[in-house]
C-alpha cells in the first residue's frame, strides 16, 4: 500500500453517527483515502430546501383521503420535530404542487410562507414555530399531476373493474404528496390513517395486516426510522397470498397466483441473506405487484417492495430483481445514502449483495452469467455517459437528482466491492459487510463517512492488499480502473461460438441448440449480435425461435431493439403493443431513443407515445417526451 498521509474531510450530519471502530495499536498506520470532491460539502443535500441542521422532523402522522374522481389525496400531515439549535424559530419543509390549506399547532394557526417554485425541486414551505410544543399540523391537498402519484382508471389495471393508486417517492417525489423534509438524511418514524372507497385495500411501506377488514379505513405504523423516499402508498383491488413464514405477495386477483409461484423463493432468499449479513430488521418482507405502468423494475419500500409485473416470466428467470429489492433491506433501507451524490452506497452495495444472493440460491453458473450481463450494461453506460456521470461520488449540484440513476452507482459500485472482496478474501469481506451494516444501522451516511470507516477497518487490517490510491480512483474518477475484475462465464463461451458459426454461415439458425438456454443465455446471444443484420438473418432467427412473439419481457426488449436498429418491419406490430402496454422505463426508453433516429421511426414513436401517455407514470413521461417531440 502507498505510504500516503491524506486525510478525509468528513462534515458531520445533523444526526450523530456511531464512533468509528477502534484501530489496533499494533496495526501499521493505514494510508487514508482522500475526498476529491472539490468544494462539495459532504452531508449537504443540494436537492432539499429543508433545514434539519436547525430543526429536525423525527415523526410523521398522516391522515389522508383518496379521491379517485378528482385524483387528489387530501388531509393532514402532523410533523413532530426536535430543535437542533435552541434559538431556531422556523421549520422548513419541502413541497411540490401542494395546496396548503392551513398550518396549526394545538389548534392555533401558525404563520407560514410558501416560496416560489423551483422547476426541479418544488417549493419551500417555511413555518414559524409555536413558542411551546413540538408538533405542527399541515392541512393540504395534492395536485392531480403530482409527480410521485399515479392514478389509474379501471381499464388500466389487470382486473379492469376498480381504479388503482400508487406512489413513487424516489428520488425527491415524496414532497409531491406529503409536506416533509424530503432528504434521505432525515429519517422519521410514521403512523398513517388512509381513507379509501370501501371495495379497495390500502397498503403502505409499513406494518400491513393481510387479514384487515375492507372497510375503507386503514391504519399503519412504521416503528423504524426511514428516509422520506421510502414512504409509499398503494390502493387497489389487492389481495394477499403467503409465500413463507415472513413473506407474501399482494396483487390484483388476476396476477396473484402467478406472482406467488414466480417469487416462491423469496423466503429462501431472506434466510440466506440473514445467514451471511445479519438479522432482517423489518419484521416481514412482502411484495406488491403493481400495474405495468410502474416506471421501475422494483422499489425497495421497507416491508413491502413494489414490483413490476414485467418480471413475471413463468420460469423464475428474472427474480434477481426480487433479490435486489430484498438486499436493500440491509444496504439502502438500513444503511442509507445521506444525499443523492452518495446513491452508490445504496445501489452498489445492493447490486453486490444481489449477485451473492443469486449465487447462494441458484448456484455459481447463474451468478457468473448475470455478472457478465451486468458488466456489459456497465460498459455501455460508460461509453455513452460524460466523464462526470461515470463517477461513483457524482456531482449533482444544479441537476435533477433523478439524473443519478444509471449503471454507474449499481454495477460500477458492485464491481468496486467485488475487487475488495477478491483482494481480502470473501470470508473477510463478508465480516466487513456484517460489521458495516451493524455499525451504521438505521443511519444515513455520506461517501466520506464510508471512506473513514474503510480507512479504519479494511485498509488498516490489510495494508499489504489494499491501496488507498486505487480506492480513490474507484470512487472519484470516471470509468473502470485498469485491472478491475472482469466477470466470465463458461456457458457464454458456448453462446459466442454458436453466434459466430451462425454469422459465418456455418450453421443455420434452426440448427442452433437452444433447448436448454436460460433467459441469460438468450440475452447474451441477442445483446452481442452485430448492430446491422440483414432482413434474411432477422427472419431466420424469428422463424426459428419466435422472438417477436416472446412472452419474456427482457428477451422481447432485446429483440425489439434489434428490430428497430435494422427496421425489421415484421416486429413493428409487436413493438407498438409493447410500447403502449408497458411503462417500465428501462424497457421503453431505449426503444424510443432508437426509434427517433429516423423520420419514419419518429412518427411511429410519436403515435405510440401519444396512445401510451395517459397510462404512463409521470416519471416515464418525463424521461421520454423530449425524444418524441
Amino acid at each position: 500500500m502507498k505510504n500516503l498521509a491524506w486525510l478525509v474531510t468528513t462534515l458531520p450530519l445533523f444526526t450523530a453517527c456511531s464512533p468509528a471502530p477502534e484501530v489496533s495499536e499494533t496495526a501499521p498506520a493505514p494510508a487514508a483515502v482522500s475526498n476529491s470532491a472539490d468544494n462539495i460539502k459532504a452531508g449537504v443535500d443540494y436537492h432539499s430546501f429543508a433545514n434539519p441542521s436547525e430543526v429536525t422532523v423525527t415523526h410523521l402522522d398522516l391522515d389522508l383521503t383518496a379521491d379517485f374522481d378528482a385524483s387528489v389525496l387530501s388531509g393532514t400531515a402532523t410533523l413532530t420535530y426536535e430543535k437542533q439549535l435552541p434559538e431556531a424559530d422556523t421549520l422548513i419543509v419541502d413541497t411540490r404542487d401542494l395546496t396548503i390549506q392551513s398550518v396549526t399547532a394545538n389548534g392555533v394557526s401558525l404563520d407560514y410562507q410558501l416560496q416560489a417554485a423551483d422547476p426541479e425541486l418544488g417549493s419551500a414551505l417555511e413555518i414559524t414555530l409555536p413558542e411551546a410544543g413540538n408538533q405542527v399540523t399541515i392541512a393540504y391537498a395534492t395536485s392531480p399531476q403530482a409527480s410521485g402519484v399515479q392514478w389509474l382508471t379501471p381499464s388500466q389495471t389487470a382486473g379492469k373493474e376498480y381504479p388503482f393508486l400508487f406512489t413513487q417517492s424516489q428520488a425527491v417525489h415524496s414532497r409531491s404528496f406529503i409536506p416533509l423534509q424530503d432528504s434521505p438524511q432525515v429519517r422519521v418514524t410514521y403512523n398513517a390513517t388512509i381513507h379509501t372507497p370501501e371495495a379497495l385495500l390500502a397498503v403502505m411501506s409499513a406494518a400491513n395486516d393481510p387479514d384487515t377488514e375492507r372497510d375503507g379505513e386503514y391504519e399503519f405504523t412504521m416503528p423504524q426510522p426511514v428516509p422520506s423516499y421510502l414512504i409509499a402508498l398503494a390502493i387497489g383491488d389487492l389481495h394477499f397470498k403467503p409465500m413463507g413464514e415472513r413473506t407474501g405477495v399482494y396483487a390484483e386477483p388476476a396476477l396473484l397466483d402467478a406472482a406467488a409461484e414466480e417469487f416462491a423463493d423469496t423466503e429462501s432468499m431472506l434466510e440466506a441473506t440473514e445467514s451471511t449479513y445479519g438479522p432482517y430488521g423489518w419484521d416481514r418482507y412482502d411484495l406488491l405487484i403493481l400495474p405495468p405502468s410502474f416506471p421501475f423494475g422494483g422499489m425497495e419500500n421497507p416491508r413491502l417492495s413494489f414490483i413490476t409485473p414485467t418480471v413475471i416470466a413463468g420460469d423464475r428467470s428474472l427474480v434477481s430483481l426480487i433479490a435486489h429489492e430484498l438486499a436493500h433491506s440491509w444496504s439502502g433501507n438500513t444503511v442509507t445514502n445521506a444525499t443523492w451524490r452518495d446513491l452508490w452506497l445504496n445501489e452498489g452495495f445492493t447490486t453486490y449483495l444481489t449477485y451473492r444472493i443469486m449465487e447462494m440460491i441458484y448456484g455459481h453458473d447463474r451468478y457468473r452469467m448475470e455478472a457478465v450481463l451486468g458488466y456489459q450494461d456497465l460498459q455501455e453506460d460508460i461509453a455513452a455517459l460524460p466523464a462526470n456521470d461515470q463517477i461513483l461520488a457524482i456531482d449533482l449540484r444544479g441537476r435533477n437528482p433523478d439524473d443519478v440513476f444509471s449503471d454507474i452507482p449499481y454495477e460500477k459500485g458492485a464491481l468496486f466491492l467485488r475487487e475488495l472482496e477478491q483482494k481480502v478474501g470473501r470470508e473477510n469481506f463478508d465480516q466487513f459487510l456484517l460489521g458495516y451494516f451493524k455499525h451504521f444501522a438505521f443511519k444515513s451516511i455520506t461517501t466520506d463517512q464510508f471512506i473513514a470507516y474503510l480507512n479504519d477497518t479494511l485498509l488498516t487490517q490489510y495494508p499489504d492488499k489494499l491501496d488507498a490510491v486505487r480506492i480513490h480512483q474507484w470512487i472519484f474518477e470516471p470509468g473502470i480502473p485498469a485491472g478491475a475484475p472482469v466477470p466470465t462465464s463458461d456457458a457464454f463461451a458456448i453462446i459466442d461460438q454458436a453466434r459466430q458459426d451462425w454469422l459465418a454461415g456455418e450453421k443455420s439458425a434452426d440448427s442452433i441448440d437452444t433447448a436448454n438456454w436460460t433467459v441469460h443465455e438468450w440475452l447474451y446471444f441477442l445483446n452481442n449480435l452485430p448492430e446491422q443484420l440483414s432482413d434474411e438473418q432477422l427472419q431466420a432467427l424469428d422463424e426459428a425461435f419466435g422472438l417477436t412473439a416472446s412472452s419474456n419481457n427482457e428477451i422481447a426488449h432485446s429483440w425489439l431493439l434489434i428490430a428497430v436498429k435494422n427496421q425489421y418491419q415484421p416486429a413493428y406490430s409487436r413493438l407498438y403493443e409493447y410500447l403502449v402496454s408497458i411503462g417500465r422505463n428501462k424497457l421503453v426508453k431505449p426503444l424510443y431513443r432508437e426509434l427517433v433516429k429516423t423520420p419514419e421511426g419518429k412518427v411511429f414513436a410519436q403515435k405510440a407515445f401519444a396512445e401510451a401517455k395517459p397510462g404512463y407514470h409521470p416519471l416515464t413521461i418525463k424521461a421520454n417526451e423530449d425524444f418524441v417531440k
